[in-house]
């Protein structure tokens, strides 16, 4: 689990393919993170990866033929940057959301716009995300916590301040960019329990009056 604070951004070093899955070295470039080992888990553009090899001022981490098919990992080359988080850890500050690591779908930058010191991005993403983002919602963007600021159909909007764009690939971004994105993962087991077909039903009217979150009026 993480929080979508981006600790740095490292260099994808060397890429190969394993087998039908891809091996990926990524170059810290000076960034420190010395809790970080074998077997670890981290977050490379959003995506939870599991590191295998540990070397001077870089890690190894192999990336599976599904994920290389519904994220973006799957295209990028030698050289490329990324944003990099390691686990949040029992007593780590919270200070974004909780991001699983889990890609719920590619996204394409449409716009961008100053606003003041800070940039208006807007993004599109695929039409099955859009019930699920919000207004003043959390969302991930390559690993990034952001706030939804606005959202019509499948484009939203969200604001970058300086800090966030100078730490992490936004500073990158352009129209036509694709990028990862997860969803909060409130709003899946909302879905979940809204839609249950397994015996249990749904969440209706009458189960929160039973359960005491609606008074008679």
């Amino acid at each position: 689990m993480f929080t979508g604070i981006i600790r740095g951004v490292g260099t994808i070093a060397e890429q190969c393919d394993v087998g039908g899955d891809r091996r990926l070295a990524i170059d810290l470039g000076g960034l420190e993170l010395p809790a970080l080992g074998v077997g670890d888990s981290i977050a490379v553009n959003g995506v939870c990866l599991t590191v295998t090899a540990i070397g001077a001022g870089r890690f190894s981490a192999d990336v599976s033929v599904e994920t290389l098919q519904v994220t973006t990992l799957g295209d990028l080359a030698v050289g490329a940057h990324v944003n990099l988080e390691p686990a949040l850890r029992v007593g780590d500050a919270l200070d974004g959301h909780f991001v699983m690591g889990h890609v719920d779908g590619v996204g394409r930058v449409r716009a961008l716009a100053p606003a003041a010191r800070s940039q208006r991005l807007e993004l599109e993403m695929p039409a099955a995300l859009a019930p699920y983002v919000a207004r003043k919602g959390s969302i991930a963007i390559d690993g990034v916590s952001l706030t939804v600021n606005a959202v019509s159909g499948s484009v939203f909007e969200v604001n970058i301040v300086p800090h966030t764009s100078e730490m992490t690939v936004i500073s990158g971004y352009r129209v036509g960019t694709a990028v990862n994105i997860e969803i909060d993962m409130i709003a899946r087991y909302l879905e979940r329990l809204a839609t249950a077909e397994d015996g249990a039903g749904g969440v209706d009217l009458e189960l929160l009056r039973r359960h005491g979150y609606t008074v008679e009026r």
